[in-house]
């Protein structure tokens, strides 16, 4: 769909479509500069060209093109429907606060990932600071740093201050969204919370299984490809539904490998599904890793 990516996603895009509907409404067949929206939306260092050629890709305006300078630019039709679905996404109070979530831990982040004590109302004044075109309040920011302090993501230093904490990092550098790092962490889905070290060990990992059992299986190498799975799964770029169904293999491959005496059919037929799906996900590296650790389980089972 048409505008779909800039009503959905890039908070910059998103204003300045506001701004252009504004604009239109005070005169409809007039272009209009972007650099004013620049200038009055105290973007620094941004350059006035790049979002108007953006919002043309997807053919959410028309450029009227000059010798030099910034281009002038009108809203075009597919431009107004995405104005009036962003007017009517600003209206979902539970997607404000899952962006704003979202948006605040990057930018803490981003700030202070050594865990330095910051003020949490500098976000507000940052490009990011705003949902489907409108300003993040200082009442959407309150919510978000209570729901982001219940799981320990945040902490509060004292009432002008918080840091990021180890488990906020984690959930920062997994590229999910806050709400599958919490979902993740209350339906136990512990394999997330191991990676390999430097000889491809799940570190602290060991303690769930054991290895001996009667059918001689080493679980070792599975129990690896399943906390590896759910650990990358966020950063595979899949769809929604087949990122979940991806996890709920590598959760069952899980349970699998670490129940008392795991069955070599099953494992091999988890085994077979992530190895599949990482392929169907693209060519990125944590995808390639991933089929090759599950050939590589797969190929231990066969001996």
């Amino acid at each position: 769909m048409a505008g779909r990516d800039a009503v959905e996603g890039d908070p910059i895009l998103d204003r300045l479509l506001m701004w252009l509907d504004e604009r239109a409404r005070l005169n409809p067949s007039h272009y209009v500069d972007v650099t004013r929206f620049v200038e009055e939306q105290q973007l620094d260092g941004e350059d006035p060209s790049v979002p108007p050629f953006e919002l043309e890709q997807r053919d959410l305006v028309k450029i009227a093109r000059n010798m030099g300078g910034t281009p002038d630019v009108h809203l075009s039709d597919a431009g107004r429907v995405a104005v009036s679905r962003l007017k009517k996404r600003q209206q979902d109070r539970a997607a404000r606060l899952r962006y704003t979530m979202d948006a605040f831990l990057r930018w803490l982040f981003d700030t202070a990932g050594d865990q330095s004590p910051t003020d949490p109302s500098l976000f507000l004044a940052t490009p990011s600071a705003s949902f489907a075109g409108a300003a993040i309040s200082g009442t959407d920011l309150h919510q978000a740093l209570a729901h982001l302090a219940e799981p320990n993501l945040i902490e509060r230093i004292d009432p002008a201050t918080v840091s990021i904490t180890p488990e906020g990092v984690s959930c920062a550098l997994s590229g999910g969204s806050v709400q599958d790092h919490t979902n993740r962490a209350r339906t136990g889905a512990t394999y997330n919370n191991f990676l390999p070290n430097a000889k491809g060990v799940i570190v602290g990992e060991q303690q769930h299984f054991t290895q001996n059992n009667t059918d001689g299986v080493d679980p070792t190498l599975f129990v690896q490809l399943a906390g590896y799975v759910g650990q990358v799964s966020p950063t595979l770029g899949m769809p929604e539904p087949d990122r979940a169904e991806l996890e709920s293999v590598a959760q069952a491959l899980h349970d699998e490998a670490t129940s008392e005496n795991p069955e070599p059919g099953h494992l091999r037929q988890f085994a077979t599904e992530l190895k599949d799906k990482p392929l169907v996900a693209g060519t990125t590296m944590a995808a390639t890793m991933g089929v090759q650790m599950a050939e590589q389980a797969l190929g231990a089972l066969v001996q």
